[in-house]
């Protein structure tokens, strides 16, 4: 299923508070009867069943405009199509739980936002609100408005099934018009993985809502929340975070804990040749901010995975459901605006650093062309193990057996401009990148560099360590090669467990390949099955 975000527009999520109604004392008092009253007044007393204590929630369909709100969340936020959206205004929908002013409402709609504004029921005067606790994953925050006696909504306590009666409730496109939306429940069980949350289970239903209704209940006739509306398609079809996703955060959003956040509000993002997850803002005194992480960076690691590689924010989000808010976690970040990569750990209460750079470190000796490539692609072997970022104008591609001296020692892929001249001059840039299970055995890392060195043509520029987080090794380059100003950049690294060997080999004509270089480094992978 193919979900896009009713964007702008926030999903809310209920919690059932029910406030019982204060019952008055009662005088014990002394009585005489008869044997025959007394056995009457027993008799009463055990077919009639105890007063519950009513609700003082809302108990109708026309009442729930009193407990539905709209949210106006003014901020400057940064778009990847259209960049810096300074002082804008983004509207969502969302709902009171609690008659102190607790209501729920989108991670999306809040995080990062200067001040929230917030109207009550159709009210025209806006309210202060503050942001108590947010989860990026379930794209859930919980706020608390200025005032109380508001009045609330609690949870639908019965089974949802496919085709019951619902109401979707909401601001559809940021006005100021209530509006109640009818349908059914189509789907008591779809996948929710979005570009911007990651949520394993949603309803799907036919009300059909518009870009301003997420964030806003799903409701029965009498008005208790069945699910909180969520996303829509193009094909028309609606879907709403059940109870069970509510209930498993929503305590701990009320008591002030962020869920499964960093503190940005991001969605998954792939193109320019690498994927990861845009930031659009960030939270205050989060430890995304405390990092140094801005609006506009793409988080492409985390504990050294590869992020949003399926266009969704579910590898991400799977992190962070197996650490504590707390445990440090390696990440690194693409600034677009430098070019700049940037790591470090979160929690650890360090900014990012300026991770390793060979564009910085070779610079100075290659040539200057004034141009860079723009836009890259991802290439991969015939086989769909070897993957790696790579100007998108190196259309002239090879893949197939890595060969040495007459022996298949792995999987190859190779592109260039033009492979004739990648392979036959020092002028034409290019790259060649090889995996292989049984090199390791027989040559070291060391081994491998020297077998493909250039002594004979270059100018040996020297050794290093090599460390991305995800794989270790060694590089070299050489220099001025065949009297020319290019140079070769090797790469020899293998996984944490040493199972494969790979060889990232780049010819470096302009600081242009410089740039491909550092691309293709930060996402080269190998899935290597034995």
């Amino acid at each position: 299923m193919s979900i896009k975000a009713v964007r702008g527009i926030v999903f809310v999520t209920i919690v059932s508070l029910i406030l019982a109604a204060c019952g008055g004392g009662s005088e014990e008092t002394t009585t005489t009867s008869s044997p025959s009253t007394e056995a009457t007044e027993a008799t009463v007393a055990e077919t009639t069943p105890p007063t519950q204590p009513e609700s003082g929630a809302v108990a109708s369909l026309p009442d729930v405009k009193g407990a539905t709100i709209r949210i106006v969340a003014q901020g400057t936020f940064v778009d990847p199509d259209y960049g810096t959206q300074l002082n804008a205004a983004g509207s969502g929908s969302g709902f009171i739980i609690d008659p102190t002013g607790i209501a729920v409402t989108n991670n999306h709609v809040v995080t990062g936002a200067a001040f929230l504004q917030v109207y009550v029921g159709g009210e025209t005067d806006p309210r202060n609100a503050r942001v108590l606790g947010v989860s990026e994953c379930s794209d859930l925050a919980v706020i608390d408005i200025d005032g109380d006696g508001y009045p609330y909504v609690e949870w639908f306590d019965g089974d949802v099934v496919a085709g019951m009666d619902i109401y979707a409730i909401g601001f559809p496109l940021g006005t100021e018009e209530y509006t109640i939306l009818d349908g059914i429940v189509s789907k008591e069980d779809a996948g929710g993985e979005t570009t911007w949350s990651s949520v394993d289970s949603v309803i799907e239903h036919s009300a059909d809502i518009l870009p301003g209704n997420s964030g806003g209940p799903v409701v029965t006739a009498d008005g208790k929340v069945v699910a909180v509306t969520y996303a829509g398609d193009s094909a028309g079809q609606s879907y709403a975070i059940g109870r069970g996703e509510a209930e498993r955060v929503l305590d701990r959003l009320v008591s002030g804990e962020d869920v499964t956040s960093l503190g940005i509000n991001g969605q998954a993002f792939v193109g320019d040749g690498f994927s990861g997850i845009w930031v659009a803002s960030v939270e205050s005194g989060s430890p995304a901010q405390i990092a140094g992480i801005k609006g506009g960076d793409v988080v492409t690691l985390l504990e050294g995975l590869v992020l949003a590689t399926d266009g969704t924010m579910s590898d991400y989000c799977d992190i962070l459901r197996s650490h504590d808010a707390s445990d440090p976690l390696a990440i690194e970040i693409y600034r677009p605006d430098t070019g700049e990569f940037l790591e470090g750990t979160l929690n650890s209460d360090e900014e990012l650093q300026v991770s390793f750079s060979f564009g910085t470190e070779l610079d100075d000796d290659i040539v200057d062309s004034g141009v860079d490539y723009g836009d890259y692609m991802e290439i991969s072997d015939d086989t769909g193990s070897l993957y790696v970022d790579v100007p998108s104008s190196w259309t002239d591609i090879v893949s197939g057996a890595w060969n040495l001296e007459g022996t298949d020692v792995g999987i190859q892929v190779v592109a260039s401009t033009d492979l004739d001249g990648y392979f036959g001059t020092w002028t034409t840039p290019g790259i060649f990148f090889g995996a292989s299970p049984s090199l390791g055995d027989s040559w070291s890392l060391d081994d491998m560099l020297d077998y493909h060195g250039f002594p004979d043509a270059c100018i040996d520029g020297g050794r290093e360590a090599y460390d991305d987080g995800l794989y270790v090794g060694l590089w070299d380059v050489w220099e001025s090669c065949g009297g020319t100003d290019s140079s070769i950049v090797n790469v020899a690294a293998q996984p944490a467990d040493g199972s494969f060997v790979m060889l990232v080999q780049m010819q470096v004509v302009t600081d242009a390949d410089l740039d491909a270089l550092d691309q293709a480094l930060a996402t080269f992978v190998a899935i290597m099955d034995f």
